[in-house]
């Protein structure tokens, strides 16, 4: 088996109901189509899930594996400590992974954990995913502050190593686009956002997903962008 399925998912912790508290219903479609996607993933009926996050740890010359036989987490940072997940680690894939990116002279690994729980951006896909009945190991890896391209070529590295242990996986690929949308936003409003939005978007539309190696990085850092490392990753594991 290989990588031969992802989706590509935000993470406003607003769309969890028991942190919206009513206020979800304004951003009705994203949960839609958040469902859609989980309801997707379902029916391909993977054994792992591959979670790139923006939250979890982060180096600037290091990808991070998160260690150990699994992880929990909850809503408390939200104000919904109730809303809990308990999530299992593919530590075989994990190794390979590990053996992948070594020989192709990739620092990653399991090194330098600071906070084993889980991040919202691993949290929310795993709630719609458990929701639409998808209960099986995971993978989580953080990004780093390499460029797109040895992102990329993680990407393959995790195709080989789901490739050689024959599993059958789901590449779940966590990220918002730009944060500067609206002027009564919480990071306000510059013109780049929506540019930004449009070209990522136009990417997936496309399945031109090479377009995320080579977007300006100016434009990303004035968008104040959060995921596109993890959509660099995903492309280069469906290569």
């Amino acid at each position: 088996m290989s990588v031969s399925y992802a989706i590509i998912v935000p993470h406003p912790p607003i769309i969890i109901p028991t942190v919206g508290r009513g206020r979800e219903v304004d951003v009705q479609t994203t949960i839609d189509a958040y469902r859609a996607a989980a309801k997707q993933a379902a029916a391909w009926s993977p054994e792992v899930l591959i979670v790139t996050s923006p939250h979890t740890v982060m180096y600037a010359d290091y990808f991070h594996i998160s260690p150990g036989k699994g992880a929990s987490g909850d809503m408390s940072a939200f104000g919904a400590a109730q809303t809990r997940l308990d999530v299992q680690y593919d530590a075989d894939l994990r190794q390979e992974l590990v053996r992948q990116a070594e020989a192709a002279g990739i620092q990653a690994g399991t090194l330098g954990e600071k906070d084993p729980s889980l991040d919202h951006g691993t949290f929310l896909p795993l709630y719609f995913l458990r929701e639409a009945g998808v209960n099986c190991p995971i993978l989580r890896i953080g990004l780093s502050g390499f460029s797109p391209l040895e992102h990329y070529r993680l990407g393959q590295c995790i195709a080989r190593a789901v490739d050689a242990l024959g599993r059958r996986a789901v590449f779940v690929a966590s990220g918002d686009l730009s944060h500067k949308l609206k002027d009564d936003g919480p990071y306000g409003y510059v013109p780049e956002g929506p540019v930004f939005d449009r070209r990522v978007t136009q990417a997936m539309d496309s399945g031109d997903f090479l377009q995320f190696l080579t977007m300006d990085a100016s434009l990303c850092d004035r968008a104040a962008e959060c995921g596109l490392r993890s959509f660099q990753i995903m492309a280069g594991a469906l290569d």
